[in-house]
């Protein structure tokens, strides 16, 4: 679309496959889902992470877990973040910013190798998903620490300790939330976000994934917020956390919907000494 301004990947590491998505987003939040899938390609609509034959592992013969995970977002992300996308208008975009999931344990540290090591470190970053419920503190009223950057139910810590990579915490039943709003809004207004193609049936796993987990309107602490629940028994959510990631990417990158962005504090005005010792006499 002529509008995106900002093109964001997230990728979601499990122990078989790497789910990924890619969004096109304009600077009101306004986005188009241009690309989804998972790594290594499963070449069939509707499949289950359980079920899976062709996996991280049967691609990367020879490597254990940490190292088929390594293979696989260095062949992922060599592929994604290296190409041009064409806008409606000629314009070409490439990807500004990939961040990788690094919740889970047995991962996390080939997640920060990895994002340490590669040729496209400068584009991406570990992302952290935190449960922050009705009775948890809220990102605003965390403490700002020394070179931390903090966004909108998002923050970027300092860097400290072995790993040396800065990474993103989010506010994953905020951001859950705000994605189910988006979907919701009709096409063609802002804020709206839409799907590639003219046939509905080519989204049907995904719509499966989007509808995994359920929210329930919680309050405590005087505070209501949306906690998200996945279905017992119910499909896979990874291509959910994926368009969450990229919505949170896009937040990092400078998307802001209208209405939700804080007020700048205002200037604080310079005063001359000269004037101070006047003004005291």
């Amino acid at each position: 679309p002529i509008g995106a301004s900002h093109l964001t990947m997230f990728i979601d590491v499990q122990a078989k496959l790497l789910f990924h998505a890619v969004v096109a987003w304009e600077d009101d939040f306004t986005g188009y889902v241009v690309d989804y899938g998972t790594y290594p390609d499963q070449q069939r609509p509707v499949f289950t992470l359980r079920e899976v034959q062709k996996t991280l592992a049967r691609v990367a013969p020879g490597a254990g877990l940490e190292g088929s995970i390594y293979a696989g977002l260095e062949k992922l992300t060599g592929e994604y973040l290296a190409r041009r996308w064409r806008r409606d208008d000629g314009a070409e975009m490439r990807i500004e910013r990939c961040l990788i999931d690094a919740n889970w344990g047995q991962s996390t540290d080939v997640v920060y190798q990895f994002c340490r090591q590669s040729v496209h470190a400068g584009l991406i970053m570990p992302s952290h998903g935190r449960y922050v419920g009705a009775s948890s503190i809220p990102f605003s009223e965390y403490k700002r620490k020394t070179g931390e950057r903090v966004g909108h139910h998002w923050r970027i810590p300092n860097v400290q300790g072995r790993r040396q990579v800065r990474h993103v915490v989010i506010d994953t039943n905020y951001w859950k939330s705000f994605v189910h709003a988006r979907l919701a809004v009709a096409m063609g207004d802002p804020g709206s976000l839409s799907l590639f193609g003219r046939k509905p049936a080519e989204h049907q796993l995904l719509a499966e994934h989007l509808t995994a987990e359920y929210r329930v309107k919680t309050e405590a602490r005087g505070r209501v917020v949306d906690e998200w629940k996945i279905r017992a028994g119910g499909p896979d959510n990874h291509w959910f956390d994926c368009l969450v990631g990229c919505a949170v990417a896009a937040s990092v990158q400078g998307a802001v919907l209208p209405g939700t962005d804080a007020k700048a504090a205002p200037a604080r005005q310079r005063v001359r000494l000269s004037e101070l010792q006047r003004s005291r006499r």
